[in-house]
């Protein structure tokens, strides 16, 4: 019988031969560039990856962040480059799930334009709140936006990284669920949101879970729940907001990406090179210390997830009356 474990290995091994195209012959020693247009932890998580890949790949694989426009930077290089293995992108789904539903013309086209290699994880978003309602759960914390709103005040959360964003969406999947108007505030940085919350100044704020932990587990804030279809790995104890009666998954899958018509065994190479490293312990806990739960998937998987996530985002904008905006 041969065991997953067995195929995992001989897919790695075949990578370290990915360089198969008359582009990239086996004794070509040129770098790998790895695309990535987030700071913070999917810089981070990239880091790690272009790590890893060197031994399969045998060759150096080097990081560049082209920061902008919420990642479409860097994605219109991925979009320009050959699809011969040189240059690869680690892209959260934001510019192939949401995106298409909030602008009304792109650049690029999120099915055509690329070709899904791995999933490689998944992260949340949290739900925080800070001194000034004094709420511990979720339904304190509606109560208290309830009140608020028939007391003829507005209720406002913060969100980061901004318009259109994850936690955009959640802060308008949270007031469509409980009935209760919430107006967002955009934050570019978490940190100068969470140090609003954290004085008083700022309600309720929405970001990636990962920023709001230390903070959490300090008392500063309180993390009331995480959007997540399962709780985060950072704060085990942080309900779901499905876990919470609310009906609301909103969740990020973060995974690597080439330019459009990659040759097929390239593509299953790079996967092959991509998931033994999901496997070692050590990966993942530095994975799981930056909110990045891993979550292998096949190129295939990634593209059905992307599909299903866009179909949501669609029907979110549509019951938001979210006004979907020109680049």
């Amino acid at each position: 019988m041969i065991t997953r474990r067995a195929t995992l290995h001989g897919l790695a091994a075949g990578a370290a031969a990915m360089i198969a195209g008359p582009a990239l012959a086996q004794d070509d020693k040129s770098p790998v560039t790895l695309l990535v247009g987030a700071a913070s932890s999917m810089d981070f998580t990239a880091r790690l990856i272009a790590e890893q890949l060197r031994e399969p790949l045998g060759r150096p694989v080097i990081v560049l962040s082209k920061l902008g426009a919420g990642g479409r930077v860097a994605l219109q290089e991925l979009k320009r480059s050959a699809p011969d293995g040189r240059t690869l992108m680690f892209s959260t789904s934001s510019p192939f799930a949401i995106y298409p539903n909030i602008y009304t013309k792109l650049d690029y086209d999120p099915v055509t334009d690329f070709t899904p290699i791995a999933g490689v994880c998944w992260f949340d978003v949290g739900i925080a709140t800070g001194p000034s309602t004094g709420v511990t759960d979720i339904h304190q914390l509606i109560g208290w936006a309830k009140t608020r709103t028939q007391e003829g005040a507005s209720v406002v959360y913060g969100a980061a990284p901004g318009a259109g964003s994850s936690s955009h969406f959640a802060g308008i999947a949270m007031a469509l669920a409980s009935g209760v108007p919430m107006t967002p505030v955009q934050y570019k940085d978490s940190g100068v949101g969470i140090v609003d919350l954290a004085a008083g100044r700022l309600p309720i704020m929405i970001t990636g879970t990962s920023p709001l932990v230390e903070m959490h587990k300090s008392g500063k804030i309180r993390l009331l729940a995480v959007s997540g279809e399962q709780r985060s790995p950072l704060v085990p104890e942080v309900p779901t907001l499905k876990e919470s009666g609310l009906d609301i998954t909103i969740q990020n899958s973060a995974g690597l990406y080439a330019p459009a018509k990659m040759p097929r065994d390239m593509v299953e190479r790079l996967y092959g090179a991509v998931m033994p490293m999901l496997q070692k312990a050590d990966m993942r806990d530095k994975m799981i210390g930056q909110g990045m739960a891993p979550s292998p998937m096949n190129g295939s998987q990634l593209a059905a997830s992307l599909a299903g996530e866009r179909k949501r985002y669609a029907a979110l904008v549509k019951a938001s009356g979210y006004v979907p905006e020109a680049l």
